[in-house]
């Protein structure tokens, strides 16, 4: 059975950094894209970044780019989400999610998903 553990999130203040992880288990997904999503109060999920099991560039969503980044540790079959210079706007709950192809990542029919974390960026 598919599973995606999230980890990391809480709150900080404005500026500040956090960093996500999620631990995939129970599947084969060399080719497949892990990608990070959020939704915030009120608001319809949206893509926020992805990379390809494999290798290749990583995606991001504009409102993200060059602030955050996505890695990952095929070793330990985790991917990360490094989130720098965060804003209020960046407040929502994150969620993992596995596509099957980089080209689907920006979808919100993923595979799989993960339990979801809060991440709060006070002023």
């Amino acid at each position: 059975q598919v599973q995606l553990v999230q980890s990391g999130g809480g709150s900080v203040q404005a500026g500040g950094s956090l960093r996500l992880s999620c631990a995939v288990s129970g599947g084969t997904f060399s080719t497949y894209a892990v990608g990070w999503f959020r939704q915030a109060p009120g608001k319809e999920r949206e893509f926020v970044a992805a990379i390809n099991w494999i290798g290749g560039s990583p995606d991001y969503a504009d409102p993200v780019k060059g602030r955050f980044a996505i890695s990952r540790n095929n070793a330990r079959n985790t991917v990360y989400l490094q989130m720098n210079s965060l804003k209020p706007a960046d407040t929502a709950v994150y969620y993992c999610a596995v596509h099957r192809t980089m080209q689907a990542a920006r979808s919100t029919t993923a595979l799989y998903w993960g339990q979801g974390t809060q991440v709060t960026v006070s002023s």
